[in-house]
């Protein structure tokens, strides 16, 4: 219950910021205390994908097929080319492990330098999670997720000193606390949708910082007015230790509800500016346009099992899967 309550506050919390903000015709960061910096870096965010979905109409999407290393890397230098992003994660938990990690193998040889993180969701198990570490050694910037449950992760750091970072396993100040006692996890990604707005989002930073913690952001596919948002509250964050993550340039052009279209990523960074509130307009036709199609889709819920059977008849949700 209090994990809702979260997300609904959040919601609320938002829109009367962004309001206040107006109404002193101040930027919202300036409520959150003032900007620590104006331009927010975001990490290029990898999938792997079919080139279509196996169920429409629809042409292939420009992205195309990415199942294999050469895919991998070619989506990779796309999106460094069209938004600059100086850092790489790549969503595994998908395919055989030692395939994924010699995706970043292939990522670590394209782009030398480049920071670099895998994050399977938890679809490891412990014994395949250190099998990866050992293959991995100290290719990535972070290790996100790769195994369930604080119990789990700890154990994981503890046989293998990598740093571990997780949007899945703290995810409200009750699982931070146990964390810390069991130092399951050396890098949080907070999300102020599901930590309870943009304040408390801030509280998690000081916590983070009082524990020795990294900070990072954790994204889902959102809008420009989730994304700048969650710009604004990083903006103010002083110890903000990594690139946070993004969807958004997986979002079309014409799924923005925003005047002006998409927001630009340049250089790999989102800048806030002296606008009041989120200095964001909404665009009323393309609201009403997404609003219709929410009702014509018949999509009322996320059902990845229903998804996956469609290409793999007998795909059961088994967590962890490999």
């Amino acid at each position: 219950a209090s994990k809702a309550v979260s997300n609904a506050y959040s919601a609320f919390e938002v829109a009367f910021l962004d309001l206040q903000a107006r109404s002193m015709n101040l930027p919202l960061v300036d409520l959150l205390g003032g900007a620590i910096r104006e331009r927010i870096p975001f990490s290029a965010y990898l999938f792997f994908k079919y080139a279509q979905h196996i169920d429409t109409p629809y042409p292939p999407d420009s992205w195309g097929e990415a199942l294999n290393e050469e895919q991998i890397v070619a989506q990779a230098r796309r999106m460094i080319e069209a938004y600059g992003f100086k850092s790489i994660k790549l969503k595994a938990g998908a395919l055989d492990p030692e395939h994924e990690v010699s995706c970043i193998k292939a990522l670590k040889k394209a782009f030398p330098g480049y920071p670099l993180r895998i994050d399977p969701n938890g679809n490891w198990s412990l014994e395949t999670s250190i099998r990866m570490a050992q293959l991995l050694g100290d290719d990535l910037q972070y290790y996100e997720d790769p195994t369930p449950g604080l119990d789990g992760m700890s154990e994981l750091h503890k046989r293998t000193g990598l740093p571990l970072a997780t949007n899945m396993v703290v995810t409200d100040f009750d699982e931070f606390r146990r964390s810390v006692a069991l130092n399951s996890v050396q890098i949080v990604l907070a999300d102020h949708h599901y930590w309870g707005g943009l304040r408390d989002t801030q509280v998690l930073a000081r916590m983070c910082d009082t524990f020795g913690l990294g900070v990072s952001m954790h994204s889902n596919s959102h809008l420009g007015i989730s994304l700048m948002a969650m710009a604004h509250v990083a903006a103010s964050v002083p110890n903000l230790d990594y690139a946070c993550d993004t969807h958004y340039p997986w979002q079309e052009a014409d799924e923005e509800v925003i005047k002006g279209g998409k927001l630009p990523i340049v250089d790999g960074c989102v800048s806030i500016t002296r606008a009041p509130g989120l200095g964001l307009e909404l665009d009323y036709d393309q609201l009403g346009k997404l609003n219709d199609q929410y009702h014509s889709c018949g999509i009322r819920q996320r059902d990845d099992v229903k998804q996956m059977q469609k290409y793999t008849p007998d795909w059961k949700a088994v967590k962890p899967r490999y």
